[in-house]
Order: C-alpha cells, then structure tokens, then sequence
C-alpha cells in the first residue's frame, strides 16, 4: 500500500484530511459489500463536512 501512504501524504500536504481517501478491494461478483462500502465511504465523507479546498478556492 505505499501508493496509498503517499497520496495519504500528499493530502496533508494540501491541507486535506487524508480520512477523505480510501482504497478497497471488492470483486465485481460482490455486489452487497460494494454498497455497504460506498455506503460506509459516502457516511463518512459527509460527516467530515465540504472540502475545506473547495471552500478555499471560491472564496
């Protein structure tokens, strides 16, 4: 996984929490877990709140 540290760091360095990443490995005939961890991504993200970047840039 040190493709994915590096964009974890990466992040940091943009000032983004890197808790707005995240890699998982599901197959195409596992279509439950698929949601549940879309469903689980999509939770989390939105209780981090609006990219702070975004914000940044249009102000």
């Amino acid at each position: 996984m040190a493709r994915a540290d590096a964009i974890r760091i990466s992040l940091e360095t943009l000032g983004m929490d890197p808790e707005r990443f995240a890699i998982e490995w599901v197959s195409s005939a596992e279509a439950p877990r698929f949601a549940e961890v879309v469903t689980a991504f999509t939770e989390k993200i939105r209780s981090l709140g609006p990219n702070p970047l975004k914000q940044e840039n249009a102000a």
